[in-house]
C-alpha cells in the first residue's frame, strides 16, 4: 500500500449496501487484511463515520505476516445510534474513550463470572447444571436461569414385536467458564462443558457455549456446539436445545408472548379478553392488550367483565414447530393432559419468540431457523411465577436424529464411494447453532421485533471494498472483476450465471436441514431430474474441489450479500459436519456421500483449513478458530487412517501422502497456524516438506506419492509419479501460491511453476522430463489451467498464458451459454415446477469459476 503511515485508511461499508446498516442497536464485529508491513502490532487504530465523528472500536490482531507486521485484524464495535452509512477504518490514536458507565465490566467471582454492559448484568455459573444465573436489566430479573436440554429416545423391541419408546433427559453440566475478551467494548465468554442425564450418571454430547456481549447493548449472541460422541444404532437425539427460565409477575392478561411468522407476529395473552361481551371499550381494551400495552380494570366499574375473564381459559403453554423448510404450526394448550390447539400455520418462521409481562421482558432468535428444520420454539409455565422457553435446535416434536448409514455395504463400482470399507460414522462430528438474546423494558412494538427478526436473520456485518482486499494480497492470488473486452465480458457473465445457479438451486431443491444446510450436491440425473441424492460419491458435495475457496472468492471479487449468506452457511456446515472434532479421525473429513459422514475415505482435504480462514478473518469467529486449530495436527491422524491404504500396505514409513491434496491440505493448516499464532514449528514442518521436494529428481512435477513422517513433516521420495490431478484441483494451486507470497523463496515458486508447465505436454515430453514411469494421469486440464497462468507469469510465457485460456474457454462449461442451457422441466416429470441443467456438475462449476478466477489475475493481459 502506497499510503503514508499517517494517512492510511479503509473504507468499510455494511453488507448489503448503506439501506442494509442495523436498524436497532447492535454490535459488529469484522475483520480487515493488511499489506505486508503496512500495520505494525502495537499501532492503534480509530473507526471514524462519514461525517467525521469517531467510533469506540477495539482492535486485536488475527494473522501476522513473517516480519512481524499485522496481516489481518479483527474490530469490534458497539452501534447505539443511528450508523453511518458507511465508516473508515484509520492508523490513529484518536479513538475515543468508553466512560465508564459505557463500557464493559468483567468481574470474577469465586463461583460465577458477571458481565455489566452498561444495560444488562450477566451472572454465568462456573460450575454445575445451570449455565446462565441470572440475566438483570435496570432492577429487573428478566432470566433467572439458563441451561442446555438434551432428550434421548431409546426403543425397545421384544420377542412378541411390541415397542416401547422411553425418553431420558440430559441437561448441561459446566465445566469451566474462560473469558476469551474483557472489553472495554466486546466481551466474550467461552463456556464448556457436557450433557449429563439428569436421573443418571451418564455424560455425553460436549458441548462449547460462547456469549458475546457488546458496551452499552441490551442484547447477547450465543453460538451454542455440541459434538455427537454417541452410538449411531443406539443414541437417537430427540430433542436437543437452551432452556430459559423467565420470572413472571403481574396479572395473566398483562403477560404477552410473540412468535414470529412468515412476514408478521402471532400475537397472544396467557389470558387474552375475547369472551362473548368483549364489546366497547372492551374491545378498545384487547386490541391495546394485543398490541403488548398494559391495561386495568376499575374493581367496581369491570366487575362483570373481570369475572367472564376469570372464568375464561388459562393458555399455559405454546409452541411453534418447524417441521420442514416450508412449513410450521403453532400450537397452544391450557395445562398439560388438555389436548393442544391448532393455533396458525405458515410457511417459513423467522425464528423469533418473546416472552414478558409487566416488568419486562426476553426476546430470542435462532439463526436459519426454518432453514435448519426441525426446529421449535417453546413456552411453558406462563401463568406461573416463572416460565420457561425453550429454544430447540432439533425439535423434539420431531421424529429423532438418525445418524446411521443408509446401507450395509459401500458401492464402490457402481456408485463411485471411495472406499470398500465401511467407515460410516457421525462420532466426532458436530453441529453449531447461532441465536441472539434481546432484554426489553416493557413488550416491544411489533415493528421493533421485525427490526431483530432482521438483525437475527441476517445480522450487520462491515466489510472492507473488494479493492482493498485484493491489494491487501492476504488471500493469496485472484483477481478484481474485469470486463475491459468482449471475451472478459463473457468470462464475468459465466462467473456470474454458475453462482446464481447455485444459489437458485439451494432453493429449488430445498438443500436444507439441520444436518444439510449449507451443503451442495455433486451431480445431476438428468433422468429422474433431480441430484443424484442417492448415488454413493455423487449426493452431497463435502467440500470436494473447494466449492467454499470458489464462493469465497466470489464474494472477495464482488462485496455481494446473498454470496456471503451462501458461503457462510458453507463454511458452518462443511467445519462442523463433515468433519471430526474428536476420536481417531480428529482433524480428517469424510469423502462425498450420500451421509455426510459415510464415506470410508477420511482425508485431511475436507477438513482443511484453507477451505475456512475466509470465514474466519473476515468475522473473527472463534468457532471457526476453534476448528482450525484442531486441523493443525491433522497429518498425525494419517498414521492409522493412511490416505494411501488401499494402495500401499505398511512400510519403512509411518504414513504416505500425495503431495496433493493431503500435503497440500496440510500445508494450508500449518500456514494458518503459523501466520494466527507465528508458531514457528509450522512453518518448520512446512520447509521441512519443500526442502524435501527439493531434492528428489522430479520436485513437484511427479504430483508424487511420497512416504511421510507426522513428526518431522519429512516427505520421502518413493518413486512414483502419479499425475493426480486432486493435487492441482482441491485447493492446492490457492494455497501453494498464497505460500510464495510469503516465503519469498524463489526456488518453491519455480517449483510450482513447473506443474505449470508438465502438466499439459504431451507423454512424450513428459517422459523425456521426468525420472522414472510416466503415469497416465494429469487428468482434467481446465484443473491445471490457473497453475499454468501462474508458470506463464513467471516465465513471462505469452504461449503458455494462451493455452491456459486455450483449455479453459474450450472447455464445455467454457461453452456452453447457462442462460440458454436451462429449461423448465415437464410438468409430470417431478414433483414441482423447477428449471434444470442437465449436465451441471458442481466439480466443474467450483474449478472452472476457481480457474477463471485465478488466470484472469495472472494471464489477463493476454485476452
Amino acid at each position: 500500500m502506497s499510503q503514508s503511515l499517517n494517512h492510511e485508511r479503509t473504507l468499510l461499508r455494511w453488507l448489503g449496501g448503506a439501506e442494509y446498516r442495523p436498524e436497532i442497536p447492535v454490535g459488529v464485529t469484522w475483520g480487515t487484511p493488511w499489506p505486508k508491513g503496512s500495520l505494525m502490532r502495537a499501532e492503534p487504530l480509530s473507526l471514524i463515520e462519514v461525517g467525521g465523528g469517531a467510533v469506540p472500536v477495539q482492535s486485536w490482531p488475527t494473522a501476522y505476516w513473517p516480519d512481524g507486521s499485522v496481516k489481518w485484524s479483527a474490530h469490534a464495535a458497539s452501534f447505539t445510534g443511528e450508523p453511518s452509512p458507511e465508516y473508515y477504518l484509520t492508523k490513529s490514536a484518536h479513538t475515543p474513550c468508553l466512560n465508564h458507565t459505557a463500557q464493559i465490566a468483567v468481574t470474577d467471582k469465586h463461583d460465577l463470572i458477571e458481565i455489566d454492559t452498561g444495560t444488562i448484568r450477566c451472572q454465568l455459573n462456573k460450575q454445575g447444571n445451570v449455565v446462565i444465573r441470572s440475566i438483570i436489566q435496570g432492577n429487573a430479573q428478566l432470566c433467572s436461569s439458563g441451561s442446555l436440554c438434551c432428550v434421548l429416545e431409546d426403543e425397545q423391541c421384544n420377542e412378541s414385536g411390541q415397542r416401547t419408546r422411553t425418553e431420558h433427559d440430559y441437561v448441561s453440566s459446566v465445566n469451566q467458564v474462560v473469558m476469551e475478551q474483557n472489553g472495554p467494548v466486546r466481551a466474550v465468554a467461552r463456556i464448556e462443558g457436557i450433557h449429563k442425564l439428569s436421573a443418571g450418571t451418564r455424560e455425553w454430547l460436549p458441548f462449547t457455549l460462547r456469549m458475546y456481549f457488546y458496551a452499552g447493548q441490551s442484547s447477547i449472541r450465543v453460538v451454542h456446539t455440541f459434538i455427537f460422541d454417541g452410538d449411531p444404532q443406539a443414541d437417537c437425539i430427540k430433542g436437543i436445545g437452551m432452556k430459559l427460565t423467565l420470572p413472571m409477575q403481574g396479572p395473566l392478561y398483562n403477560r404477552h408472548i410473540r412468535f414470529a411468522g412468515d412476514t408478521g407476529l402471532f400475537s397472544e395473552s396467557p389470558k387474552h379478553l375475547m369472551t362473548w361481551r368483549t364489546k366497547g371499550k372492551y374491545e378498545e381494551q384487547f386490541r391495546r392488550q394485543t398490541a403488548g400495552e398494559a391495561i386495568s380494570f376499575d374493581p367496581h366499574e369491570d366487575k362483570r367483565f373481570i369475572e367472564l375473564i376469570e372464568d375464561s381459559a388459562t393458555w399455559d403453554h405454546f409452541k411453534l414447530v418447524q417441521s420442514t423448510a416450508d412449513s410450521y404450526t403453532i400450537s397452544k394448550r391450557t395445562q398439560e393432559g388438555c389436548s393442544w390447539l391448532k393455533a396458525a400455520v405458515g410457511s417459513r418462521s423467522k425464528g423469533l419468540v418473546f416472552a414478558g409481562a409487566e416488568h419486562g421482558g426476553l426476546a430470542a432468535g435462532i439463526k436459519n431457523f426454518w432453514e435448519k428444520y426441525p426446529s421449535s420454539l417453546e413456552l411453558s409455565h406462563l401463568t406461573s411465577e416463572s416460565a420457561d422457553m425453550t429454544l430447540w435446535f432439533w425439535s423434539p416434536d420431531a421424529a429423532p436424529m438418525d445418524l446411521r448409514h443408509y446401507d450395509t455395504a459401500t458401492h464402490v463400482e457402481s456408485a463411485y464411494e471411495g472406499s470398500d470399507e465401511m467407515r460410516s460414522t457421525p462420532h466426532g462430528i458436530a453441529n453449531t447453532s447461532e441465536l441472539m438474546l434481546w432484554c426489553f423494558e416493557r413488550t416491544p412494538s411489533h415493528d421493533t421485533l421485525r427490526k431483530v427478526m432482521s438483525e437475527c436473520q441476517t445480522p450487520s456485518l462491515l466489510h472492507c471494498e473488494p479493492e482493498f482486499y485484493h491489494k491487501s494480497r492476504a488471500f493469496g492470488l485472484w483477481s478484481l472483476p474485469d470486463r475491459s473486452s468482449p471475451v472478459k465480458v463473457r468470462i464475468e457473465e459465466k462467473l456470474d450465471e454458475i453462482v446464481a445457479f447455485y444459489l437458485k438451486e439451494v432453493e429449488a431443491r430445498r438443500w436444507y436441514g439441520f444436518w444439510d444446510y449449507g451443503d451442495v450436491m455433486h451431480s445431476y440425473d438428468p433422468i429422474r431430474h433431480t441430484w443424484c441424492y442417492d448415488v454413493g460419491g455423487f449426493a452431497w458435495q463435502n467440500t470436494e474441489l473447494v466449492p467454499n475457496m470458489w464462493l469465497w472468492l466470489m464474494f472477495l471479487r464482488s462485496g455481494r450479500a446473498d454470496i456471503y449468506r451462501m458461503a457462510e452457511a458453507m463454511t458452518r456446515h462443511t467445519s462442523e459436519v463433515d468433519m471430526y472434532h474428536l476420536g481417531a479421525y480428529k482433524g480428517l473429513g469424510s469423502r462425498h456421500n450420500v451421509v455426510h459422514w459415510g464415506c470410508g475415505c477420511k482425508e485431511a482435504r475436507i477438513a482443511m483449513a484453507g477451505l475456512h480462514r475466509y470465514y474466519y478473518y473476515l468475522t473473527g469467529d472463534e468457532r471457526v478458530g476453534d476448528i482450525m486449530d484442531e486441523a493443525a495436527d491433522a497429518d498425525f491422524s494419517t498414521v492409522h487412517t493412511d490416505p494411501m491404504r488401499s494402495y500401499y500396505p505398511k512400510d519403512q514409513y509411518p504414513t504416505h501422502a500425495r503431495v496433493g491434496p493431503d500435503w497440500s491440505a496440510f500445508t494450508a493448516n500449518w500456514m494458518t497456524r503459523w501466520e494466527r499464532y507465528e508458531d514457528t514449528a509450522y512453518r518448520d514442518k512446512i520447509m521441512a516438506g519443500i526442502e524435501s521436494l527439493k531434492t528428489m529428481p522430479n520436485r513437484m512435477k511427479g504430483l508424487s506419492i511420497h512416504g511421510y513422517d507426522p513428526d518431522t513433516g519429512q516427505l520421502y521420495d518413493m518413486g512414483i509419479n502419479s499425475g493426480g490431478h486432486l493435487a492441482v484441483c482441491m485447493g492446492g494451486p490457492q494455497v501453494w501460491t498464497e505460500l510464495a507470497l510469503i516465503l519469498q523463496d524463489p526456488e518453491w515458486e519455480e517449483m510450482l511453476a513447473e506443474i505449470g508447465v508438465i502438466y499439459h505436454l504431451p507423454q512424450e515430453e513428459k517422459q523425456r522430463i521426468l525420472t522414472g514411469s510416466v503415469p497416465s494421469g494429469y487428468a482434467w486440464p481446465m484443473f491445471a489451467t490457473g497453475i499454468t497462468a501462474y508458470a506463464a507469469k513467471h516465465y513471462g510465457s505469452e504461449a503458455m498464458a494462451r493455452l491456459a485460456w486455450s483449455i479453459l474457454l474450450q472447455d464445455e462449461m467454457g461453452q456452453r451459454d447457462l442462460k440458454l442451457e436451462e429449461h423448465p422441466v415437464a410438468e409430470l416429470e417431478y414433483v414441482r415446477g423447477i428449471s434444470e441443467i442437465p449436465w451441471m456438475t458442481t466439480n466443474i462449476a467450483s474449478q472452472w469459476s476457481l480457474n477463471a478466477i485465478m488466470c484472469l489475475e495472472l494471464a489477463g493481459r493476454f485476452l
